[in-house]
């Protein structure tokens, strides 16, 4: 079978920046990440992680290009996780980040699964709107916008004096 997606580019802009990609239920994640840089015009140099999400877009389970985890925190990998044992009818949504230094968001959702068509290869860019920016677009968090005067050294806390901190200086 034939996954179509459509994956958006998480931006503040005007403009909708999307691609419409057909790709084969049996192929890994890997091979999407791959399929969606190379539609967005990017070298696909840079580290990336899909992250499992709900209807609401909440970041769930990753699965990443490089394992980066400490022992006992396994996670999944691209090239080792099959596209249908992460998205399927009931799972139709990823989060997709790619370029850890710039935060390139993207909101990856299966559209439709299909038979495959005969001469057709895959995966396949199928349509395609908006130029992507010159720069990821900047991220505002909730925090910032709702506490503009938070300062986090504003503590009133004298790092240089023990006596509040509840422990013993002479433990060893």
């Amino acid at each position: 079978m034939i996954y179509r997606f459509r994956i958006i580019l998480d931006n503040d802009t005007e403009d909708d920046v999307f691609r419409d990609i057909e790709i084969r239920e049996n192929d890994t994640m890997e091979d999407l990440h791959n399929t969606i840089t190379q539609s967005f015009g990017f070298d696909g140099m840079e580290m990336a992680s899909f992250y499992v999400s709900d209807e609401q877009w909440n970041q769930g389970e990753e699965i990443a290009m490089m394992d980066m985890s400490e022992a006992g925190n396994e996670v999944k990998m691209m090239n080792e996780t099959v596209i249908n044992s992460i998205i399927h009818e009931a799972s139709t949504r990823l989060i997709y980040l790619y370029d850890f230094m710039n935060m390139w968001t993207f909101y990856v959702e299966l559209g439709e699964i299909v038979e495959e068509a005969e001469g057709t290869d895959y995966p396949n860019l199928m349509f395609v709107h908006g130029q992507i920016p010159d720069e990821a677009p900047e991220k505002t968090f909730e925090a910032e916008e709702d506490d503009d005067d938070y300062n986090e050294f504003e503590d009133d806390l004298d790092i240089d004096d023990y006596s509040d901190l509840d422990f013993d200086e002479n433990w060893n």
